[in-house]
């Protein structure tokens, strides 16, 4: 069984499924059935448009975007698909927020599914620091099939990279 970077912190049983559909050559097809589109969002703008909208309807209370945006240098430093960055500053007497997400480039020609779990979960950080119970409960909440389409993430770069 080859390694399976994207896939360490899966079961067995998964990781053997996988292994399987790579080996087999079927991982490309099921993949292509399953996420027949790409999604549109190509730019910085419309990047941020679209991660504004999921949080004004989910995260109403939180501090405003400050920035959203793709970074073709992302994965090769960060070794993540997605950064969010919060930084609290005092500017008067008052306490000024500055929430940023960062989004890998290569999701510019992923499905719609993929990108929506990229943000959802970069959005779920400005509630919750950590990957804990109340942190995944979050981004359940904002996408109900956020395991399997996180799952299927994996599946796509793991596939990308062959």
């Amino acid at each position: 069984m080859t390694p399976l970077k994207y896939l360490a912190g899966y079961p067995a049983s998964i990781q053997t499924q996988a292994s399987e559909l790579i080996s087999s050559g079927k991982l490309g097809g099921y993949l292509e059935r399953k996420y027949p589109q790409t999604h549109q969002i190509q730019s910085d703008k419309a990047l941020y448009s679209y991660a504004n909208e999921l949080k004004s309807q989910y995260l109403r209370k939180s501090a405003p975007l400050s920035q959203v945006r793709y970074d073709s240098k992302l994965k090769v430093l960060k070794h993540a698909l997605g950064v969010h960055t919060f930084q609290s500053r005092v500017q008067g007497s008052k306490l000024k927020a500055h929430n940023s997400i960062t989004v890998a480039t290569l999701f510019k020609a992923a499905p719609p599914e993929f990108l929506r779990m990229i943000v959802v979960h970069e959005l779920a950080h400005f509630r919750e620091k950590e990957h804990n119970k109340a942190f995944y409960q979050l981004c359940c909440h904002m996408e109900p099939e956020y395991h399997q389409f996180e799952l299927d993430t994996r599946l796509w770069l793991q596939w990308r990279e062959l």
